[in-house]
């Protein structure tokens, strides 16, 4: 065979194999979430290339070695492509989360890959047709204008995982943080835990086992599990947990006798509307925490009843009886349903002493609702059924702080529940929240911050907020506050931030010179909450102009230079986005000595940071501030 057949017939191959790529990656269906909308638009993107690859698989003609080397170069940022998307595909979800910003780095470096391999490819040798042509620089101008992206999820997501991960916040446990994360994560039922703990697990090996990071994502697995009522110990060490270790030691227990959830013999199983069988305690669990849906199916329950599967029962002990098995004793503790029926009857008439005309019963009320709304997701559920949320917010403007303060944090825990998220604004609580946040006592100023922070994850709730004129006095709680309320007001405020209209707000409340203060005072330990709002509002005309002073500029650079590696990332992203919008900032930061802390953290710092410091100096280079 001669060599122009030979490499015609290679074309050929190498266009067939790419097709292949193309067609596999447009098969993967489950992306994250945090990456979901970069990975569909880079498939969408590949597709446009079919009609040049069938061009050249057709290709009868020969091909020079210029040629053949821009397929090579075209076929490695391919399967670039392909392992990004497959990673994002089937990558673990926390990491993916935490790590956001260097995948996004990686999309970016597989632009810049497909770009410099169709800008190599001969199209007048390879015969391409002209609208083949025309649909590749269709690819290619779109390639070139993609640009970085925080879409509001992503920032949400980011402030969750910090308070999460803080060791110094006591609220990294909240459950109601917590319970938010595994939604936005869709880590919330069995089916997505059982394949996080895969990927996990696969993460760890390539890894090399423990390190911080690592850790913190088992750890943070192990609380969404809790929550979705699996008690399940996640370890590092290997795949097997106690639970899966304690039931593997019994392998002849028949598999329809075991709880799908917990794989272990049951005792009390009850049927569900979709007619699978679980342990009545198990599904409780799951039900308790706001899942409606069939853990083993997936499907929407029709009702929440369960109902006692007495055959199995029977079949059970039968079997245990001939195999000498003893059940487990559960005897520490009623059943779930005398529970359940005992605690409703109890929120009842609580909710009806709410209104009592008797002072003493009627704060006794609150005070025990604020406690049963804390306990968990049922009894919130139980309360706002009852009509406990109208009475509530009737309670908020009583003439007595001791009164408001237990209501106030009683609305804060029923509002974990997205559906009671609603209701409470519909009932017109936000003005009375942000009225105790004015005056109210310590505790509640604190709670009515933390309050309005969990509404607000509601986009409408955002704007009542800001129109209720809510940012002034959290402002003033982020200046004046006890050390808590510092925190909850921050933490709302960023929220809020969130929503263009109250960027504006916070800006005009004076939110600058308390975040400026926060930078200053090391003792409080809230840098990166000062900075992550610092962030938000420099996207705003009006933050950048009050934030661009020289003063905050000499105190960036100080951070950039001496701060901790988190603090340092946080820094060098406020100033490169100030940067990007004003040069002279820019060679103010230059003038304060930031260049060699950028080469530094460039190199050795935390893999956003040293993203982050690399657009700094490819930025100071394109102004020609430095060499």
């Amino acid at each position: 065979m001669d060599s122009s057949s030979s490499n015609g017939g290679h074309t050929s191959d190498v266009a067939s194999e790419l097709m292949e790529v193309v067609e596999t990656v447009g098969s993967y269906s489950g992306f994250r979430v945090t990456q979901r909308k970069e990975c569909l638009n880079l498939v969408r993107r590949l597709k446009l290339l079919v009609p040049l690859l069938e061009e050249m698989r057709e290709l009868n003609g020969s091909a020079s070695v210029s040629g053949l080397d821009s397929l090579v170069d075209l076929s490695k940022a391919l399967l670039g492509a392909k392992k990004l998307l497959k990673n994002c595909n089937y990558g673990s979800k926390i990491y993916l989360a935490m790590e956001s910003e260097a995948v996004m780095c990686r999309f970016h470096a597989v632009y810049d890959k497909l770009s410099q391999a169709l800008d190599g490819i001969p199209y007048d040798q390879l015969g391409v047709s002209i609208e083949v042509r025309e649909q590749v620089e269709l690819m290619r101008m779109q390639l070139k204008r993609a640009k970085r992206r925080t879409d509001t999820q992503d920032m949400e997501l980011a402030m969750d995982l910090m308070v999460v991960f803080s060791k110094e916040d006591e609220r990294n446990a909240d459950i109601a943080i917590l319970e938010r994360l595994a939604h936005k994560l869709e880590l919330h039922t069995i089916v997505e835990l059982k394949a996080e703990k895969r990927a996990t697990g696969k993460l760890v090996k390539q890894r090399g086992g423990h390190n911080e990071t690592m850790q913190q994502i088992v750890d943070l697995l192990g609380k969404f599990k809790q929550i979705a009522g699996i008690n399940e110990t996640v370890s590092l060490d290997g795949p097997i947990s106690t639970r899966t270790l304690q039931t593997s030691q019994s392998p002849l227990v028949p598999h329809e006798f075991l709880c799908p959830i917990t794989l272990e013999i049951m005792t009390d199983p009850v049927i569900v509307a979709t007619g699978q069988t679980y342990e009545r305690d198990s599904i409780w669990k799951w039900l308790n925490s706001d899942h409606r849906t069939c853990p083993k199916t997936g499907q929407t329950l029709e009702h929440l009843s369960l109902a006692p599967n007495f055959a199995l029962r029977n079949l059970i002990l039968q079997w245990c009886e001939k195999n000498n098995f003893e059940l487990p004793k559960k005897d520490s503790y009623a059943s779930s349903a005398n529970y359940s029926a005992e605690i409703m009857e109890e929120i009842s008439s609580l909710v009806q002493n709410l209104s009592s005309s008797q002072p003493n019963v009627r704060k006794d009320a609150i005070v025990k609702i604020r406690m049963l709304s804390k306990e968990n997701p049922e009894n919130r559920i139980f309360i706002a059924n009852n009509g406990g949320i109208p009475r509530l917010v009737q309670l908020l403007s009583y003439p007595d702080s001791n009164i408001q303060e237990h209501t106030v944090t009683a609305l804060l825990n029923l509002s974990i529940d997205e559906t009671n998220k609603r209701l409470i604004a519909r009932e017109g609580a936000i003005p009375n929240i942000i009225e105790i946040l004015r005056n109210g006592t310590d505790e509640g100023r604190e709670n009515s911050a933390a309050a309005l922070f969990s509404l607000s994850m509601l986009d409408e709730n955002k704007v009542l907020v800001g129109n209720f004129n809510g940012i002034p006095p959290l402002v003033d709680l982020l200046q004046n506050g006890t050390m808590r309320g510092k925190k909850d007001a921050a933490t709302a405020l960023f929220n809020l931030s969130l929503n263009q209209a109250n960027k504006s707000r916070a800006i005009k409340a004076g939110i600058i010179p308390p975040l400026l203060r926060l930078l200053d005072d090391k003792n409080l330990g809230m840098m990166d909450e000062a900075l992550s709002i610092l962030l938000l509002l420099v996207s705003h005309p009006e933050g950048r102009n009050e934030i661009g002073r020289l003063s905050f500029i000499e105190t960036l650079v100080e951070i950039i230079r001496n701060g901790t590696p988190k603090n340092k990332e946080c820094a060098v992203s406020v100033l490169l986005e100030l940067g990007l919008n004003n040069s002279s900032i820019t060679l103010a930061a230059l003038q304060y000595g930031v260049y060699e802390p950028l080469r530094e953290i460039s190199i050795s710092g935390t893999n956003r940071a040293q993203r982050k410091a690399n657009s700094l100096l490819q930025h100071m280079s394109k102004c020609e501030h430095i060499p």
